[in-house]
Formats: C-alpha cells, structure tokens, sequence
C-alpha cells in the first residue's frame, strides 16, 4: 500500500508528487527525523504539518496523516525528546474527539508504540489518553446526537483498550497512570457533562481490566469529589432562630409541604432550601446528585457481578479517612447507604459494627467518636433493611459501653467533659425513637430490650436526661414510658424545645448533638435510590400509637413464627419494617406528591421561606481520649 504526497496541499510539504510505499514511506521519515541534528529540518517541518492540520480533512489527506503515524510508530526508536520536542508536543496534543476510526487507531499505535520504547515518553503517553477521557468543549453539543455517541463509544473503547495494552508492555504503567487520573480530574466547577464523563471513565477503570492494580484508588478519589462538592453546597445556617418544635414533629411538618414549594417547573433543586446567595450552590447541588445517581448505579453493578463486598472495603477506608471527618457533609454518605442496602448480610453488617468499633475505642479523637456513633445512630434508625435483633444487638454494645462509662466516672453534669458519653446516650435515645414498637413487638427483642440497664445509666448523677436534646428525650420518655420500659420520677418541662444550653454545650461548636447524617436525602435523582431503603419518621408506629387503627398490624404473639430469620439469626438482614411496624400507604400517597424529600429534619418555615438548620463539623482533633 502506498501514500501520494500530493504539491497542492499547502502546509503539508513542498515535495514533487511521489507515490512512497510504506517500508519507503517509513524511511522517508527516518530520514527526516534523523536530519534534524544535522541541522535540515525541512522534511521534518512538513511531518509536523501533517499533524497540526486542525481543518476538515479530505480522504487523500486523511489517508496522509494515517500513514504518517503508521510510519512514525516505526521510526519511535529515531525520537529524540530534545531535537524532536515539537514533533512529541504534536503527537500528545491531538485529540481522538477530532478523528475518525482510522487516525485514532494510527494514533494510538503510535502512542502504544512510544510508552513501550521508552521509559521517558511513558507519562507523556498515558497522560494524553487520560486528557481524551473528556471531549473538547465544542462538542458537547455534538454528544447528544447519535453520532456524538457513537464517537464518545469509539474513542473511549479505543482509550481503555490502549490502557491495558501499555499495562500488559510495561509493568510500571499502572501505578503512574493512578496519579495522572487523579490530577486530571475536574475541579467542583467543571461543567456537569464534562465531570460526568471523566467519571464514567474513573468507573470504567474500577471495574475494568486493570482494576486490581487502580480499581481502589479510583473509589478513593470519587468518594474525595464527592465530599468535596458536598461542602461546597451553600446551606442557610440559622441553628437558633426558631426552637420551638422538635425534630420529628418538623420532619412531619416537611412531608406535608406541597411539591409546587419543594420543585420549580425545570425539576430543578428549589433554591429556597439552599443558600440564595449564588445560583452555584444550586448547580453543585445537581452536579453532586448526578454523579451519586453514576456512583449507585456502579455499585449496582459491583452488586450484580459479586464483587460489592471488595469494593465496600474501599469504601469503608474511604467514609473513615474523609466523609466522617467532613466539614458538614450532607449527602455524600448516603453512598454507604446504599451500598448497604444492596447488601444488608454483610455490607449492612460491616458498616454498623465499623461504626460501633470506632466509636467504642478510646484511642480516636473525641470528635471522630461523636461523629461515628451520629452516623450509628442515624443508619440504625433510617435503615429499613436492617432487622430489628441485629439493632437490638449494636444498642446493647452502645448500652454496655455507657454502663462502663458511668462506672468509672463520677461527679456531676459536665457537658464538655463528657461529650462522647452524652452522645453516646443521644445515640440510644435516637434510635429507641425508632426501633423500639417494632423491638417490643417481638417476645426475645422484648426481653432483651427490658434487660438493659438504661435505668442505672439514664439516672446516673451525670445526667444524660438533662444534657441531650430535649426533642430526642422528650420523644424517648414518651414512648418508653407506653412501653413501661422506663419512667422517671423526677418532671422534666421541655417546653418543646429543640436544643438547650446543656445540649448545645455537649456538641460544641461542631453542632454534632444536631448532627443526624441520615436524615432525608434532599437529591432529587439520588432519592428514588434511596427511598425505597428508607424509614421516614411518618412511617413510624409509636409505642403510643395504640389508640389508633391498627388492624393491619401483625400480632406480637404470631410474630416469631412468620419471622424465623430475627429469631434464629441475629445477624440475618432482612426487611424488618414490615406491616405492623409501618403505615406505608398514607407515606406513599403523600410522598408521591413531592419530588424531592428533605435533607435534614432540623428546617423549617420561616415566613415565605424555607430555611435549613444544618448542624456544623469541623476536622477533629487528634488528641485520644479515655473512657
């Protein structure tokens, strides 16, 4: 097969017409390589020519600058980095986006080529398959036609496919290519479809041929953008200008708002619940939640090819070095969530225990503690594919801890000495609001629950009663005193208060005694993976809900015997918000109405405006803490 070099073609050389086969074509540019030390560059010129040419490419040009790669892929070994710079800088600088199939495969022969002769072009060419995870800005109109799809397929098939090719060549090629995806990766303000597709590459490369070599890191760094979008979301803190109602009654409150208050007409976020200050908050906001929606449905795919647990390995090390420490994260963890939710028997497990763990051991920094046991309290409560035994289990643990922490600790009520204890009372307290109809409602849950010394710690001279939330043990009274599990003698007058001195004092300036990560996802696209796992506190039957209609509950004394699995394995997760534990058909109708659910259960109606109170976090200290 030969090449005309054709006089007409301005720009591309100034050589008589001459047909070159490809052996000779390749000499030609051995030749022109070679000249350039001696000091002739002109033939060396015209190939860089044949490379710049931006414009709409004929057929004979075309074939031109295929068989100019080709010929170049055999002359790698006459590459020079010093004399040949700008021929390098042409060849990293095209863009597969600009070329049909035939040139992008010349290319990419070249650039497989150059990453397996030497060491010194092996960044230069992972880099520049890296850069074409993303089209160039012109086109992304272009994208949305069939023929952009079909050149999105084209290119990154061929990119992917290259990766590997290079990974088998050179040994050493994965652990660079880690850094150069990690660098490259867009920034919070990159254009949605931009982010998009650079992460659907980043995906592609977790679940691809080379996963067991970049497959964690790239979680790692998702997980890393993730929360970095998450802070970037601008919420209206006013934590104390309305403390008149208590966190459940406010989430009830949220679920009976109308969706023309919660959506506008584009199906974009409503800006009233979000900061007014920027229309960015916003446009972060649908960035995040696009990018969660591609996050589930990889793990939905890790789920359906028997790799979930190895990848939620990844993601518990990742929760533990930046979403527990994040500075007010609202949504990102809600990938745990749902992780979970795909696999309650062992992710679900894995990750309440991780929680309990980290929490329990007095070697992490108090705030880390605090942090962890909020995440604890809210997934044991928020989660519908937890059983109740299991529940029960991780509360016991949280109880022992508590009694042990008022054995060895006197005196009166000090809010900051004693934080981690406060919150890990507030845990307890959080989740029997929860859990505990559906925990009575069960005859060895029953027993198990009534056994817990929640007396001795709730009445020790430390005083969790009067330090906590008033809204969670106003809440926990009631109900515990219907279930006859607990009384107090002495009056406590709340006044419907939602936090207090005392409690404000124990969660410090990081608000983590207001901080329930798990409270309704806000997302619009992230919530219809989300609710279906959810427990939405309308859905939830008080132990002093006796006085209403209740002929769709399940009879306690018939619940042992069609719910085997709670009572023969206390670590099966199966769906334990059955019937008699929820009124689900009331939820769904009025759910059905909104499309979009609250982020936090701490909001409200402030005149014309809805407001969030979002609790603050800080990066903790690293000072350990005794028991």
């Amino acid at each position: 097969m030969g090449v005309e070099l054709a006089t007409d073609r301005a720009g591309f050389h100034e050589m008589e017409e001459v047909n070159f086969s490809d052996s000779e074509l390749v000499y030609h540019v051995r030749h022109a390589l070679q000249s350039v030390p001696l000091g002739d560059s002109d033939s060396y010129d015209q190939l860089i020519g044949v490379l710049h040419h931006k414009e709409r490419l004929a057929p004979d040009e075309v074939a031109l600058l295929v068989t100019s790669l080709k010929a170049l892929s055999g002359a790698v070994s006459c590459i020079d980095m010093v004399h040949h710079k700008s021929l390098l800088s042409s060849i990293f600088g095209m863009s597969l986006w600009n070329y049909g199939p035939d040139v992008m495969d010349a290319l990419l022969e070249l650039i497989l080529s150059l990453a397996a002769s030497s060491g010194n072009y092996l960044d230069c060419s992972l880099d520049m398959l890296v850069s074409n995870f993303m089209p160039p800005y012109s086109l992304l109109d272009f994208l949305k036609q069939p023929r952009g799809l079909a050149r999105k397929d084209q290119v990154l098939s061929r990119v992917h496919s290259t990766l590997k090719d290079i990974a088998d060549l050179v040994p050493l090629a994965p652990s660079r290519l880690v850094p150069i995806v990690i660098q490259r990766m867009p920034n919070v303000f990159t254009k949605e479809p931009l982010i998009m597709i650079y992460v659907e590459n980043m995906l592609r490369l977790e679940g691809g041929a080379i996963r067991e070599l970049v497959g964690n890191m790239m979680l790692v760094a998702l997980m890393d953008r993730l929360v970095d979008l998450d802070v970037e979301i601008a919420w209206e803190e006013v934590l104390q200008d309305d403390c008149s109602k208590g966190i459940f009654e406010m989430e009830l409150e949220d679920m009976e708002e109308p969706a023309d208050d919660v959506e506008n007409d584009g199906g974009e976020l409503h800006r009233g619940s979000l900061s007014r200050k920027s229309l960015g908050g916003n446009l972060i906001a649908e960035k995040l939640d696009s990018l969660m929606v591609l996050t589930f449905e990889h793990l939905e795919s890790c789920e359906a090819g028997g790799r979930l647990i190895e990848v939620f390995e990844t993601l518990v090390l990742s929760f533990q070095t930046t979403v527990l420490n994040a500075f007010k994260s609202k949504f990102a963890q809600f990938v745990m969530f749902y992780a979970c939710a795909l696999d309650p028997e062992n992710c679900g497990v894995r990750f309440a225990r991780v929680l309990a763990d980290f929490f329990v051991c007095s070697t992490f920094p108090p705030l880390n503690r605090m942090s962890a046991v909020a995440y604890l309290a809210s997934y044991l409560s928020r989660g519908k594919f937890l059983t109740a035994s299991f529940v029960a289990n991780i509360l016991e643990r949280l109880v022992v801890w508590c009694l042990e922490y008022c054995k060895i600790h006197d005196g009166d009520i000090n809010p900051k000495a004693h934080r981690v204890f406060y919150s890990g009372c507030q845990a307890i307290m959080y989740v029997l609001c929860f859990r505990m109809r559906s925990m009575m409602n069960v005859p060895h849950l029953r027993s198990q629950l009534l056994l817990l010394p929640l007396e001795t710690i709730l009445k020790h001279p430390l005083s969790p009663l009067k330090v906590c939330l008033p809204s969670i043990v106003e809440e926990f009274l009631r109900q515990a005193k219907a279930a006859r599990l607990f009384t107090v003698s002495e009056t406590f007058i709340f006044s419907d208060l939602l936090e207090s001195e005392l409690s404000r004092a124990f969660g410090g300036i990081e608000r983590l005694d207001m901080f329930f990560p798990f409270d309704p996802c806000l997302l619009k696209k992230s919530d219809r993976f989300i609710r279906p796992n959810f427990v939405y506190w309308s859905m939830i039957r008080t132990t002093y809900d006796d006085g209403e209609d209740s002929s769709d509950e399940e009879p306690a004394e018939d619940y042992e015997a069609s719910h085997p699995d709670d009572v023969m394995n206390d670590d099966a997760m199966a769906r334990s918000y059955d019937s008699h534990d929820l009124e689900l058909d009331e939820f769904d109708h009025s759910m059905n109405k909104m499309s979009i659910t609250p982020k936090n259960s701490l909001y409200y109606r402030f005149g014309d405006e809805l407001k969030v109170q979002m609790p603050s976090r800080i990066r903790p200290s690293t000072s350990p803490e005794s028991l």
